[in-house]
């Protein structure tokens, strides 16, 4: 702080200094010759003229200037002060941030500029601190996903190296199921940890959705079956989009198994596709227990569940949705959710 007043100090000064040199010039210079032509016109001599304008003039001028550049300083300091001190704020909080502190934020003081800079810096500190809290939600709860199946691997390998059960085609399928489910784990985790962003240099195609869409909605039909969901498709005859197909696959797959996953026994999955004027829409809908509100905006983060007690019978890791939300908004689409009377939709948008 002391060093932006100082140096806001010292250019007042010197701009104070070249303001009294110029009128100096003037007053000193041009007013002394007029005056004593004027004196001598009257009848006064040269000398006696010169000594009557240090006397009157000069005194009064070097007494101003002085107080001048007294005035100047000292508001200049006081304005450097006030500019110096909210950057010296943001400074030191930047420095606690770095550190860590991201609770940290700053007060809205000074002129509209430092009040626009705190307003920023406390943006950047708000959206640090989420996501410092999603990272280690993140990890607590890849923890968690990963220590079910290896608990489950270790005791079942445990008891047949004990021989407390016995080798069976049933045990070495529980085994099996327990080393998919991880594998799906780490493939879903090697995909958020991809770059899907535009720039990686991955070309979009223009595709018909339709046999895509249809093409999903049959590799699900058995998880709709087991269950008795009738599923009802709405869609054009052609509907051209702008897309990856392997990606645009994986985002129907997880937004099928989705449905099929909470929709009941006998209730009903609606997949819809639409053009605009822009884009195209693309939503998967099912019946069932709806999503409460204070839920939906956070469905599409990773490892979130609406019912944190959920086992796997009910849901998964909370990553297909994560998963579906990179992919689309890769392409340059947007996805969304609704719930309400009974019915569940979730939609994505692909560029026309």
């Amino acid at each position: 702080m002391k060093g932006i007043a100082a140096r806001v100090a010292a250019l007042s000064l010197l701009v104070a200094a070249v303001a009294v040199a110029v009128i100096a010039i003037g007053v000193l210079g041009v007013a002394q010759m007029t005056f004593s032509q004027l004196m001598v016109q009257a009848g006064q001599s040269a000398a006696t003229a010169r000594a009557m304008f240090d006397h009157s003039v000069v005194a009064v001028f070097i007494g101003a200037a002085v107080i001048a550049a007294v005035v100047s300083v000292v508001l200049a300091w006081l304005l450097a002060v006030r500019l110096a001190r909210p950057l010296d704020a943001i400074a030191g909080a930047a420095r606690r941030v770095a550190r860590g502190e991201y609770q940290v934020r700053v007060e809205r003081t000074g002129p509209e500029e430092t009040m626009s800079l705190a307003d920023s810096f406390n943006q950047m500190a708000d959206s640090l601190q989420q996501q410092e809290r999603m990272r280690r939600e993140f990890i607590v709860n890849a923890a968690h996903e990963l220590s079910t199946p290896l608990t489950n691997l270790q005791g079942y390998l445990e008891a047949l190296r004990d021989g407390v059960i016995a080798p069976s085609a049933q045990q070495f399928q529980s085994l099996h199921e327990e080393v998919d489910r991880l594998v799906r784990l780490s493939q879903s985790l090697n995909t958020l940890a991809q770059d899907t962003s535009p720039s990686n240099g991955r070309a979009l195609q223009t595709m018909d959705l339709v046999p895509a869409v249809r093409a999903a909605v049959e590799l699900a039909r058995s998880s709709f079956d087991g269950k008795a969901i009738r599923v009802q498709l709405r869609l054009p005859d052609r509907l051209p989009a702008r897309a990856d197909p392997d990606q645009l696959s994986q985002v129907l797959a997880n937004l099928l198994q989705n449905a099929s996953r909470y929709t009941p026994d006998g209730g009903m999955v609606t997949v819809a596709a639409e053009a605009r004027p822009s884009d195209v829409l693309v939503s998967v809908s099912n019946t069932g227990d709806g999503i409460p509100d204070p839920d939906l905006p956070h469905i599409f983060e990773r490892f979130y569940r609406v019912e944190k007690s959920r086992d796997r019978a009910h849901g998964g890791a909370g990553i297909g949705l994560a998963i579906v939300k990179q992919l689309v908004e890769a392409t340059g689409g947007r996805v969304g959710a609704e719930s309400q009377a009974g019915i569940t939709r979730f939609w994505f948008s692909l560029p026309a």
